[in-house]
């Protein structure tokens, strides 16, 4: 079992850990069950849907990387799958503040990321900031979107975010979760392909700047991150904080990763290539590549 986890797991029921136990002794568990593991898990504890996301919290909270806060958080997305995705807060130090990753945002990243096509719920232990309010309306769900709190009854994303303003404003067809292909013409090598296709993916519709990133280890595992902008511009997502947050929640640290693929249009409205660079020499990555799409 990863070490992040051995402090949250002891602390959970019997019946949870019995059935928790042989995916978690992975140190790659990737931090998400499938949709047949929550059925399971669910049998044999005896918890339902809700109970089971708010369970499950202190391992996603042990996920987080607070180097500066020391504040940790945990958010579960659950998918229209039926998948329960893990989130957790990201934090880097020696770069600018706007690097940073919510929970929020980092649960519903991964499962866009694994290719989840929206979903009905998120879980958090803690009550979501304007910023993650606002991302949170630029997904398909829109503001229908549970939001499950501890010690509060269930409620609605247009709940706490009254008022909103959202892509549907600005007559935006296309939103997160939902299937979209840029179509850029691929390399034929499989790491810059990996970069391209993650570009390919992203959700840009307010500066048409769309951009993907591949993130090899040593191991030779390649993690990607699309580009995930949004309505109101700062909360918008770069993909390398997609891709290293997939990394980190796989089990992988900073140290691991060996080089990176940045794929983005030139002289595009929003660039992403020096933030990257910034933040990847940051967490130790100085063999970044720069691929321009066609």
């Amino acid at each position: 079992m990863h070490s992040r986890f051995e402090s949250a797991f002891a602390q959970l029921p019997a019946a949870l850990q019995d059935v928790l136990a042989p995916w978690l002794n992975d140190d790659h568990f990737p931090a998400m069950l499938s949709a047949s593991q929550v059925e399971a898990v669910k049998r044999h504890s005896g918890l339902d849907d809700e109970a089971l996301a708010f369970a499950l919290l202190p391992l996603a909270a042990a996920c987080a990387q607070t180097d500066i806060s020391h504040f940790n958080v945990g958010a579960i997305a659950r998918g229209l799958s039926g998948a329960l995705y893990f989130g957790a807060n990201m934090e880097f130090t020696g770069v600018a503040m706007q690097q940073t990753v919510h929970a929020e945002q980092s649960a519903i990243t991964h499962a866009w990321m694994r290719g989840e096509k929206g979903l009905s719920a998120i879980t958090v232990n803690y009550t979501p900031c304007g910023h993650c309010r606002q991302f949170m309306n630029e997904l398909n769900s829109g503001l229908t979107l549970r939001i499950n709190l501890p010690g509060r009854a269930p409620s609605k994303l247009g709940d706490y975010l009254p008022d909103a303003f959202g892509p549907r404003d600005l007559d935006i067809k296309t939103l997160i979760f939902d299937a979209e292909d840029h179509a850029f013409a691929l390399k034929g090598e499989t790491f810059a392909d990996a970069a391209i296709k993650a570009a390919s993916r992203s959700h840009a519709p307010y500066s048409q700047s769309p951009s993907g990133i591949a993130l090899q280890t040593a191991d030779g595992q390649i993690f990607t991150g699309s580009y995930a902008e949004n309505a109101a511009f700062n909360p918008s997502l770069p993909p390398l904080q997609a891709a290293l947050n997939l990394l980190s929640l796989n089990g992988y640290g900073w140290r691991d990763i060996q080089r990176a693929a940045l794929a983005e249009k030139t002289q595009a409205n929003i660039v992403q290539w020096d933030a990257t660079v910034a933040t990847l020499r940051a967490v130790g990555c100085h063999a970044v590549e720069h691929i321009a799409l066609d």
